[in-house]
């Protein structure tokens, strides 16, 4: 136990009780959330950061996207902007923020992207913007009590379960492990592929001290990597890691087993590049000689900023995309469950 943990006691105890009371006038109608008309599927976490929210909500919506018109809502955290924005071809991560300009890059052509703090105002502003919309995801949004989704999907991951876990500042419960009796599904994210059913189940037996939800997991694989300048696609066997994410562990794993890895530069989540940075990676591309760089799909949309191509247009940048990995009865019962809050709603957007 580090020298300083029982200084925090008390700043645990206070936000342990402010968050308890608020959820709490939400619970008993004292504090109003709204529900609309549009399904609504919540996305979002207990702890802070790092569980795999963007891959779920890409996974949502290559798997409802021929069937539904999809609509994502976050609150675009990151960005320069505030108010409510609908993605476009003029706006960048800057705009929009990482994530939803992540999401907005792959599936424009499918899915509406929108970013707004204020959700509860933001989504009308998506209805009349898109009246075919009928279905809205709500990335990160589990602590969002004013709006009142259909259907919750909390994530936790399997390196650090939300039971496991402490209220801010003694660990990164963002709310008592309680607040999972709010979720319709929990997700075991980035879960190893060689689990057994005996961990598993110990995992579920855990979960359901806080939750009557259907416990499924979840891994991540990894696909091919691709280059963000179509100039520059030739491949080698030495990289430099760039990463800015929540937690680069797997990243890193990853690219050590594909690549040689000669140097690693890791920033912070949500991390804003600099042109130092841009000199800086570029410098060591030109020490090391025959080698690249290899990026998240999260950074590498900031890197192709038009402000470092000085700097970057003459190396070879690739971006290593991750998705979710469930099994086909995890995968069946989770879009089963969707299917039939979709159902019940029986909400037809305009056509």
């Amino acid at each position: 136990m580090p020298w300083y943990e029982p200084l925090l006691y008390p700043f645990a105890f206070i936000y342990d009780e402010v968050t308890r009371i608020r959820n709490k006038r939400f619970d008993k109608g004292k504090k109003k959330s709204v529900s609309f008309p549009v399904p609504i599927i919540v996305i979002g976490n207990l702890n802070l950061g790092g569980s795999g929210k963007t891959p779920m909500v890409e996974y949502m919506v290559e798997m409802f996207q021929d069937e539904r018109q999809i609509a994502t809502l976050s609150r675009g955290y990151g960005r320069k902007t505030k108010g409510f924005l609908l993605a476009g071809p003029d706006f960048g991560p800057r705009q929009l923020g990482d994530e939803p300009f992540q999401i907005y890059s792959k599936y424009s052509e499918k899915v509406t992207v929108a970013v707004g703090e204020k959700r509860v105002l933001a989504i009308p502003k998506i209805i009349l913007a898109k009246p075919q919309t009928d279905l809205i995801i709500l990335d990160d949004a589990f602590q969002h009590r004013y709006v009142k989704g259909d259907f919750y999907i909390l994530l936790t991951t399997f390196q650090n379960p939300f039971f496991k876990d402490r209220v801010l500042p003694l660990g990164t419960l963002r709310e008592n492990a309680r607040g999972a009796k709010r979720a319709d599904l929990v997700v075991v994210t980035k879960t190893p592929n060689s689990t057994d059913e005996e961990i598993k189940n110990v995992y579920i037996k855990n979960i359901r001290r806080y939750t009557n939800a259907e416990v499924i997991f979840s891994g991540i694989c990894y696909g091919k990597p691709y280059p963000i300048n179509p100039k520059r696609t030739k491949t080698h066997a030495k990289v430099i890691l760039v990463s800015g994410i929540a937690n680069d562990e797997l990243f890193k794993e990853e690219a050590k087993r594909l690549f040689q890895v000669v140097q690693i530069f890791t920033f912070g989540d949500h991390y804003h590049y600099t042109i130092k940075d841009a000199e800086k990676i570029r410098d060591k591309v030109m020490e090391y000689g025959d080698c690249m760089v290899l990026t998240t799909e999260k950074d590498a949309v900031k890197l192709k900023n038009e402000a470092f191509r000085i700097y970057l247009s003459e190396i070879s940048i690739f971006a290593l995309p991750i998705k979710i990995q469930m099994d086909i009865k995890d995968s069946r019962l989770l879009k089963e469950k969707v299917l039939r809050v979709i159902k019940e709603k029986a909400y037809i957007g305009e056509v």
